[in-house]
């Protein structure tokens, strides 16, 4: 079922979404060659408590940690280990969730690790932009599948492909809510869109084909050619006039 939040909760979101901004971004900073996905995980935790929300994540259907740091081929929810040192030339998946006064917001962004390939810059920057072509599309009246055609007309445009067994979603009181976001679809088709609507947008990208598999560990999902992928996400809420972003960042 599609919850339509109240001025008050879309507040509480406001500041639980500036908090997850705040500490993505310095997560972010600490990216480097020699650092493990484990201890940005921790880093992720520490933040998001010293700022006073809680990480949503962190056992969500037995997920074991605060962030998914996905590594190259790897599209979303990479575990992170202690055994799995970042070295130059990586692209990783930063996503984390957190949990602020009992409402839900969703945030992720895709970094590289010192000096990368000119094809990883590309795909990035698409990724990134593809996420703002999909937030322009946001209006009362409009539909989940103009997101999705904007969202893959601009990535095919540029060589790349868009992940479809994934998808966006709504978000708010839960950790995932109604309805689905997926990346690509047709103008005019599912739910339509109405004020106070919360949604996460998250456009997961390939340099290559979009089909996916998870591994054994039941959580890492990433490209079944081996190709390299990028995923930025944004939580938002539809306003009379469009669309806020709740994580800016």
């Amino acid at each position: 079922m599609i919850t339509i939040k109240t001025a008050e909760e879309i507040e509480i979101l406001k500041q639980g979404g500036a908090i997850l901004a705040k500490v993505l971004k310095q997560v972010s900073k600490a990216v480097k060659p020699g650092i493990s996905t484990l201890e940005l995980d921790q880093l992720t935790e520490r933040l998001i408590r010293e700022n006073g929300g809680k990480p949503s994540f962190k056992g969500y259907r037995g997920y074991p940690a605060t962030l998914c740091t996905s590594i190259n081929e790897q599209v979303v929810h990479g575990i992170p280990r202690a055994d799995r040192i970042l070295k130059q030339g990586d692209i990783i998946g930063l996503d984390a969730g957190t949990e602020y006064k009992g409402l839900f917001t969703d945030m992720s962004i895709t970094v590289g690790v010192s000096k990368i390939s000119r094809q990883a810059k590309k795909l990035i920057k698409a990724t990134r932009k593809a996420l703002d072509i999909g937030i322009k599309q946001i209006a009362p009246g409009k539909c989940i599948g103009d997101i999705g055609f904007a969202i893959q007309k601009f990535v095919e445009s540029h060589g790349f492909s868009v992940v479809r067994q994934l998808a966006g979603h709504g978000v708010g009181k839960a950790v995932h809510e109604d309805p689905l976001v997926p990346n690509y679809g047709k103008q005019g088709e599912g739910e339509i869109l109405k004020p106070g609507m919360v949604l996460a947008l998250e456009p997961m990208i390939t340099t290559g084909d979009w089909r996916v598999i998870t591994l054994e560990d039941g959580w890492t999902v990433e490209t079944a050619d081996g190709s390299l992928s990028a995923h930025f996400e944004q939580t938002v809420v539809v306003t009379e006039n469009g669309a806020e972003i709740l994580t800016p960042l």
